[in-house]
């Protein structure tokens, strides 16, 4: 998770052109890349003129180069000085055979330096070059303008937002997210596709409930394991009036899972979290499942193995913690905004206060006294990314919607964790869920990322995605 994003660095050239654009260029780029802490995989002046990319023996060389870091290289960026030689940069990039996203940047022209000594042309040069790459059936990104100085507010956005699209893709591909229990039989909404996941590359391990509560059960109340997660679990929120005997429980509850976790190197969980827990084990698991999101290792409510890997897609590309919600109430007659809820596991850095308690909606079936462990407060104010993912079983696929909205600060009297969102046309949204089956639940963190995550999504996974304002 916590691991730099690398490029793959191909500098375009074409040789009728002025050729110290490419080292000036070159230099530059990877001047911007530095000093936005992206890692750079680039051919030298030692390798190829400029460590440029022009011939097809250039392009092998560089595809050479690429696949000797393949396993550190997470997208290719191709910046063009001039021209570039369009077939060059496609035979690279087939050649490397990386299977990663790829960025078009093109540097635009000075107008009062448009003489044959420093007239660039990358302006056409990128058409030619995304002509070609979509001959070759490359799939590729562009920068928002079509021509951009590296050293441009505009670029370092562009690098922002391709960066956290390389790490939603590499991050879901071969991803494995656990399954501890089965769904509450009265959540038929959370039903997916286990075999759809598994042929986009992403696996489901599940373990049986009554595995992971015995294995708990017979922990010693001494164990260091135990011990160093009981104090952890007193010092993430306020346990005032939480019964000793039940933290302990939830501490043990903790060991278990994320040993299960570690040895099955799974990225997020998705846990059966009533009733048989709170009858049968005598707490809530809300708030081992929000510490391990505030760790960001997402933790889904209800067995909700989709709404899981919506919270890792999110917590990938923003790099911060992720809840999953329910879109619960309006809010009085504003049509664009409403209430996101849960009775919680929001992870504590979603919240600008936050306290443990009980589960007052199932309190009163399985005693209250049972269901301690709940993470309640407000959810802070501040711009989110929301994304929902989920499997279309007649069609065989994964679809998605993502967007961005702000969570305020308007007053809201209610139990559990729950935050006031403003989206713009939350009223299409909210026809689009309905309209298209999408459930109840979706992930929400406070990042702006919903660019990056169509982007890895819908081009780079092939995903049907909405992107609702985009």
């Amino acid at each position: 998770m916590n691991r730099q994003t690398t490029l793959g660095v191909i500098v375009g050239n074409r040789g009728f052109f002025p050729d110290h654009l490419c080292e000036e260029g070159r230099r530059e780029v990877l001047s911007v890349l530095q000093d936005q802490g992206i890692g750079a995989v680039a051919l030298t002046p030692d390798d190829t003129p400029f460590g440029s990319v022009e011939t097809r023996a250039h392009a092998a060389r560089c595809a050479e180069l690429f696949k000797r870091h393949a396993d550190e290289i997470d997208g290719i960026l191709v910046t063009l000085p001039n021209f570039g030689d369009e077939r060059g940069v496609a035979e690279a990039i087939r050649m490397a055979d990386l299977n990663v996203p790829v960025l078009i940047q093109a540097y635009p022209d000075a107008a009062g330096r448009m003489t044959i000594k420093d007239r660039r042309d990358s302006f056409c040069g990128k058409m030619s070059v995304c002509n070609n790459l979509t001959q070759y059936g490359i799939d590729y990104s562009l920068t928002d303008l079509h021509t951009v100085a590296p050293t441009s507010p505009a670029f370092r956005d562009d690098l922002r937002r391709f960066a956290a699209t390389c790490r939603v893709v590499r991050g879901l591909r071969g991803a494995r997210i656990g399954a501890v229990g089965a769904r509450p039989a009265a959540f038929a909404t959370v039903r997916f596709s286990e075999k759809i996941l598994e042929a986009n590359g992403i696996s489901v391990e599940p373990i049986d409930l009554y595995e992971v509560m015995g294995k708990a059960g017979k922990l010693d109340d001494s164990a260091s394991s135990v011990q160093a997660k009981l104090k952890a679990v007193r010092e993430y929120v306020d346990t005032s009036g939480i019964p000793d005997a039940a933290l302990l429980k939830m501490a043990k509850l903790g060991v278990v899972i994320e040993e299960w976790a570690a040895e099955n190197g799974l990225v997020a969980t998705a846990i059966q979290c009533w009733t048989a827990m709170e009858e049968f084990y005598g707490v809530v698991p809300c708030t081992i499942m929000s510490m391990m999101s505030d760790r960001l290792m997402p933790s889904a409510c209800e067995v909700d193995v989709t709404g899981a890997i919506g919270m890792y897609a999110l917590t990938l590309a923003a790099g911060v913690p992720a809840a999953l919600l329910d879109w619960n109430n309006n809010y009085g007659t504003d049509p664009d905004k409403c209430v996101l809820f849960h009775c919680s596991n929001i992870p504590r850095s979603c919240m600008s206060c936050a306290r443990m308690s009980v589960q007052d909606i199932i309190g009163g079936t399985v005693g209250i006294e049972n269901t301690c462990g709940t993470i309640v407060g407000r959810i802070k104010s501040g711009p989110f990314t929301f994304c929902r993912v989920a499997t279309d079983d007649l069609e065989g696929s994964v679809v998605a919607y993502v967007g961005e909205g702000e969570f305020t600060d308007d007053p809201l009297d209610t139990f559990g964790g729950a935050g006031v969102a403003e989206i713009p046309d939350l009223q299409a949204l909210l026809r689009y869920i309905c309209d298209m089956g999408f459930e109840h639940h979706v992930a929400a963190a406070h990042a702006t990322v919903a660019d990056a995550l169509a982007e890895a999504m819908g081009t780079y996974l092939g995903w049907d995605v909405y992107h609702h304002g985009g």
